[in-house]
């Protein structure tokens, strides 16, 4: 990649599942599982480390989002339990699973582009590779 790639853009590249270095190749090759590489620019992923904060955050955003519905609808409406079990439980799964995902794809462009972990070192590299071309041209 010739130019640098901002950190809002790598953010959403990862958020919509690609590459935060090209915005092409697949972030993931299974449901959580974030590829060794880039197909189309072969950048290096095995540094990330997003653990259990895409987890974090889906459960934060989806609380956030659930729990004052479910008051709502409850304050004004009254509904037994069984329909609030049968709206908010699928409501709630559905969205965080749904989350999941571009959550993780979106912390690792994150890290990706701050340069975290072993990500510091193909930083370094691209952009050692960038200047070169740069004094080329």
């Amino acid at each position: 990649m010739n130019e640098a790639v901002s950190l809002p853009k790598a953010m959403w590249r990862g958020f919509t599942m690609k590459c935060p270095n090209c915005g092409r190749g697949h972030l993931f090759g299974r449901f959580l599982k974030v590829v060794d590489h880039c197909e189309v620019c072969h950048e290096d992923y095995t540094p990330q480390r997003a653990d259990d904060f895409p987890a974090y955050l889906v459960i934060v955003v989806v609380g956030h989002i659930v729990v004052p519905a479910l008051l709502w609808l409850e304050m004004n409406y009254a509904p037994p339990a069984w329909l609030q079990l049968a709206i908010w439980l699928p409501v709630t799964l559905f969205s965080a699973l749904g989350l999941l995902q571009p959550t993780k794809g979106a912390i690792v462009g994150l890290q990706w582009q701050l340069g975290m972990e072993g990500f510091a070192v193909t930083r370094r590299r691209a952009a050692t590779v960038r200047v070169g071309r740069t004094r080329e041209a």
